[in-house]
């Protein structure tokens, strides 16, 4: 069986997931298992599936069928398998279906799923009663996993990491804290994903060193609310210096800020850290104030405006970035007129617009069929929003011409060409900067350049 113990791990979903699957590619090393790229021939497919929304779910559901279609055993992790357990094996009987639970003993489910051993899958639950309810008493009660591993997969001192990269360059994830404590009406996240926990900084810092060694430049802080790292520990200013001092890291950048948690302090220390990109990637959803509240979420065009207009007081060419619901139950043409105004004037550098869609078990999902658009409705308000938002990111990338930015080379294109991003563009989201130099430049450099040119969110700079 030595010999037939390969696995190919497919990662769906967000930054997150990505972190998952390097973890549990430490683990299944860690265990005896050989791992494949993807697409390459292997015994076992385990697939991380994504269950944030209905498109991501159905991408989940095709990649283990395809999977299981190869011929290979298949085993589901991840959001989708965590948030529907046993309906989901029951629906894929080609797949077993994994829970969080079972990433620490990995190898040896994988060894079952070889084997042809058929587990009963969890009964999805709401993980969000597995922790305690007050955030300072979830530390002692988090499951204790970093002590697990045998010696050689991390650094000899300090937290182990248990971390294994799948994909190179010189850009990495790095998970802050897991679980959302918030309650939007339209999320299902915090009842698969469960109660807020932040890591403890010795972890990050060792985490962040480990990368470093592997040749990252750039730190991308990811959790499902940035924000709130460290309301259970100490507060997410006091870690962000110590991540940038950390040998050869040239940039930290923080993801999924929650508008009603940025502080001044937070702002203060985002644009004035050296080493820390003053990068905002603030969760609007939307800019009126009537939809926010059936949203369960704070604010208006008004106090959005008021923290964009503070962030630029404090660094004028700082990068902001957010993402906006259309569709949701109840929004009347005075709502979206209240979206139109807030994107025509915030200026924001990348936007994202989505349809909204029922989730299982939210409380959106239970409104008043009278109260919900139709699939086309939903359809032409993106379209029209999602024009909108083009030209919004075109003017602004268009202002940065003729400005001084901060590049990080990540691809040699050749003829003098180089890729890279500006320090308010976010790996695979924001655009990117094409760089045009008279000299040999490597991935990891970080320079300065004048930007010559603007394309929709991209730009063209000359070293």
């Amino acid at each position: 069986m030595s010999n037939s113990r390969t696995v190919s791990l497919v990662t769906l979903g967000c930054a997150r997931n990505e972190v998952d699957s390097e973890e549990l590619a430490a683990r299944l090393a860690a265990g005896g298992w050989t791992l494949r790229g993807e697409g390459e021939d292997a015994a076992v497919v385990l697939v991380n599936t994504c269950g944030f929304i209905q498109a991501a779910k159905q991408e989940s559901i095709d990649e283990l069928l395809a999977a299981a279609d190869s011929g290979a055993k298949v085993a589901a992790v991840g959001c989708l398998a965590e948030r529907y357990g046993a309906d989901l094996a029951s629906e894929l009987p080609e797949a077993q279906v994994l829970s969080f639970d079972d990433y620490a003993d990995i190898a040896a489910r994988l060894d079952g799923v070889l084997a042809g051993e058929k587990r009963p899958a969890h009964v999805a639950r709401d993980r969000r009663a597995l922790l305690p309810v007050s955030p300072v008493e979830r530390q002692p009660a988090r499951k204790a996993d970093l002590t697990d591993l045998p010696d050689g997969i991390a650094p000899a001192s300090g937290p182990r990491v248990i971390r294994r990269r799948l994909n190179g360059g010189v850009v990495a994830p790095l998970k802050i804290a897991s679980g959302c404590d918030r309650r939007c009406s339209f999320c299902a996240i915090p009842a698969f994903r469960g109660a807020f926990v932040s890591r403890r900084p010795p972890e990050l810092l060792a985490e962040a060193e480990w990368l470093a060694a592997q040749g990252v430049r750039e730190l991308l802080l990811v959790s499902e609310n940035s924000t709130s790292y460290g309301k259970d520990l100490r507060l997410l200013e006091s870690v962000l210096p110590e991540l940038a001092k950390v040998a050869n890291i040239a940039r930290v950048r923080v993801s999924y800020l929650q508008p009603a948690e940025v502080r001044p302090g937070l702002i203060d220390v985002m644009t004035s850290t050296p080493g820390v990109v003053p990068y905002f990637d603030l969760s609007f959803q939307h800019a009126s104030g009537p939809l926010l509240r059936a949203m369960r979420r704070f604010g208006d065009r008004e106090r959005f405006t008021d923290l964009i207009e503070r962030v630029r007081q404090a660094c004028p060419e700082a990068g902001i970035r957010s993402n906006f619901i259309v569709g949701f139950p109840g929004e009347t043409p005075a709502d979206l007129r209240e979206l139109e105004l807030f994107l025509s004037s915030a200026r924001l550098d990348a936007i994202g617009i989505f349809g909204y869609s029922d989730e299982d078990g939210t409380e959106a999902a239970a409104f008043a069929a009278d109260k919900k658009a139709g699939e086309d409705e939903i359809a032409r308000r993106v379209s029209e929003f999602a024009d909108i938002a083009e030209e919004v990111m075109a003017q602004r990338a268009a202002d940065r011409v003729g400005q001084t930015v901060e590049v990080l080379v990540e691809e040699v294109l050749g003829d003098g060409r180089y890729e890279g991003r500006a320090a308010h563009q976010a790996p695979d989201v924001d655009g990117s900067t094409t760089l045009l130099a008279d000299r040999p430049l490597a991935p990891g450099d970080l320079l300065t350049a004048r930007v010559v040119e603007s394309a929709g969110a991209d730009l063209v700079a000359h070293v």
